[in-house]
């Protein structure tokens, strides 16, 4: 079935950018939709990313009030004070959250490296660490398995070698490895599995104009270390809250046999799996993944979205 796409946000949905103090460091974050509405969602990125990669799903959801934060050390935020392992960042994440002061329910989502951060933070918090926790949680495309083993590690080996050299390098050569367009075009390529040509070129474009938006290569190195040292599975039994996985038939990453097996270890999960499609749900069918978000606060209730919202 071909899936709808949108290479460009609706216009009611342009972003209205804002930033907080996050333990120090300023995290920038976006929020879009309705701020009236009754449920807020919460959306995390990907490694290498910022919030543009999870705009063309924010644009869908304009009956919610959604917030789109970068990551820290990418896009317009600042780094952590510390090392960005994947402790450092569910910190992050709940200190974030709760600095929100929302008033009513909200729904955390994360897509790629940001389903380990979620899933990091809500394991930690559901030890009775401090702060709100989401009614909902919503991992499109999680990383389901450990990335250094399985028909994929060699692979992640061959990853962890190109960041670690760009990290030793002398600086400017360091980030001319890090920034080198042709090797971002051959990650973008690797990921994409549309066949259509115009929305290839614009997914290569993404990646040109966002894929290298970080504070330095210490940044990046660690970020990457976090993304391939844990998966969603190790977290997966102490998160109580209902989860959606949303994962695709032709993800490279952590194939569907791994979702199964991911779904499975979750106290309440279902998974929708979107065919034809690889790691990136979130440009090749956000209207899959906004749809599925909406099903899944109706079905279960999680506050109503406020009158008047409009599909995309």
């Amino acid at each position: 079935m071909p899936h709808r796409h949108a290479q460009t946000a609706p216009a009611a949905a342009r972003p209205r950018e804002r930033s907080a103090l996050v333990d120090g460091s300023r995290t920038a974050f976006w929020e879009y939709g309705d701020q009236d509405a009754d449920t807020t969602i919460v959306l995390v990125h990907g490694f290498r990313g910022d919030h543009h990669g999870l705009e063309p799903i924010a644009a869908r959801l304009a009956e919610f009030r959604v917030i789109v934060p970068d990551l820290p050390g990418f896009g317009a935020s600042e780094p952590l004070r510390g090392e960005h392992d994947i402790d450092a960042y569910a910190h992050w994440l709940n200190a974030f959250v709760s600095g929100l002061a929302l008033g009513g329910p909200f729904v955390l989502l994360g897509h790629s490296f940001g389903s380990i951060v979620v899933s990091a933070m809500l394991a930690s918090r559901a030890g009775g660490e401090d702060g709100r926790r989401p009614g909902l949680v919503v991992l499109i495309n999680p990383i389901g398995a450990p990335a250094l083993k399985g028909p994929r590690a060699v692979f992640t080996r061959l990853a962890i070698f190109y960041y670690w050299l760009a990290a030793v390098l002398p600086e400017s050569l360091g980030f001319a490895l890090l920034r080198n367009r042709m090797i971002v075009r051959v990650m973008s390529e690797a990921m994409a599995k549309t066949r259509d040509r115009p929305l290839r070129r614009w997914i290569n474009d993404q990646h040109a104009r966002y894929f290298s938006a970080f504070a330095n290569r210490a940044v990046v190195l660690e970020a990457f270390r976090a993304s391939v040292s844990h998966d969603v599975s190790e977290y997966a039994a102490r998160i109580p809250a209902p989860i959606l996985l949303i994962a695709a038939d032709r993800d490279d990453i952590t194939p569907l046999p791994a979702q199964r097996r991911l779904e499975a270890l979750f106290p309440d999960a279902r998974l929708h799996v979107v065919e034809g499609v690889g790691h990136l749900v979130h440009y090749e069918a956000p209207d899959i993944a906004a749809d599925e978000v909406r099903g899944f606060v109706s079905e279960r209730g999680h506050g109503r979205p406020a009158s008047g919202g409009e599909r995309a």
